[in-house]
């Protein structure tokens, strides 16, 4: 019987078993080793690892672990789970295994569905982006483009117009209100309305856009909409609440609908977060987070204590 189970091996994952690891707590950490941001080269507004490759960082984590003995890893995922009649967690793994734990927290995280327009996939994460917080400044003094018409996608053009040697707008075939394409125009961005057809490059490199008519834009990087959706079912089988975008719902604990289950990472959000915030900084403060309260949850239990934290969502 672990103290607690951590299905997920990410940022949030690793902070949360560090930090019961901490506590003299036994964890069981399983990852399956399909971090979201893989394909990337390196990450970035993550102070003191600014630059880090995604798979230095998880070695790094791997090692800074390995010194509490408390802390288990196991290559894997969990395949069910089954809440027992104590409060605790019955869980059969992936590799045909089973483990029990008194809490559970899931840090499965997300996976990208890559948009249109073709070609996108072998750029993703080097020079195709959605985050200006990941990737934007790496783009300064380059011409950049943003796909889309929505007022968010108006709002990025403006946002890298600040730093990009110039900014596109492609709406790929949409309509463009009057009002943004002025407001565009004003601030330097230029709006291309046709359809495109695919995206082209060298490698991992973009090189151009190619619409279905007119001239093709010659570009470095692109900004598109990617389509974010749960890795796992896990959460939805112990039947925890979800919000309208697909994020697991938390309180400010990390706390979950399903008592004595926990979520943390950009799978998991408040309500009162209008997106899931996608970086690894902000996912390992929440996994530290969720592993600090699981572990006040389980002093109040061992020790008949009041229970400040004793809340869930919904």
């Amino acid at each position: 019987m672990f103290d607690a189970v951590i299905v997920g091996g990410g940022p949030a994952g690793m902070a949360a078993a560090l930090t019961l690891g901490r506590a003299h707590r036994s964890v069981l950490l399983l990852d399956a080793e399909e971090g979201r941001n893989a394909p990337a080269e390196k990450v970035h507004n993550l102070l003191t690892r600014d630059g880090t490759p995604p798979d230095q960082l998880r070695k790094l984590g791997r090692e800074e672990l390995a010194a509490y003995p408390a802390v288990r890893i196991r290559t894997g995922t969990c395949a069910a789970a089954y809440v027992l009649d104590d409060g605790g967690f019955r869980l059969d793994l992936s590799d045909g295994g089973t483990a029990q734990a008194r809490r559970l927290l899931l840090a499965t995280g997300l996976a990208d569905e890559l948009p249109k327009p073709r070609g996108i996939e072998a750029l993703w994460g080097r020079s195709a982006f959605h985050c200006p917080y990941c990737h934007g400044y790496e783009c300064t003094g380059k011409p950049v483009a943003v796909i889309g018409a929505e007022p968010a996608r108006v709002r990025l053009a403006l946002q890298l117009s600040r730093f990009a040697a110039d900014v596109v707008l492609c709406t790929d075939g949409e309509p463009l209100d009057p009002a943004s394409r002025l407001k565009l125009e004003l601030n330097g961005v230029a709006v291309r309305c046709e359809a495109i057809a695919r995206v082209e490059g060298t490698g991992a490199q973009l090189e151009q856009i190619v619409f279905e008519s007119g001239p093709a834009l010659a570009r470095d990087a692109v900004f598109v909409v990617n389509v974010p959706r749960q890795r796992a079912d896990l959460a939805a089988r112990l039947g925890c609440a979800f919000l309208a975008d697909g994020s697991v719902e938390v309180n400010e604990f990390g706390q979950t609908s399903v008592r004595g289950v926990y979520a943390a990472g950009d799978m998991a959000r408040r309500a009162t977060v209008p997106m899931p915030l996608a970086a690894v900084v902000t996912a390992a403060a929440s996994g530290t987070v969720a592993g600090a309260i699981i572990d006040q949850d389980l002093v109040c239990a061992d020790f008949d204590l009041p229970n400040p934290f004793a809340s869930a969502v919904g």
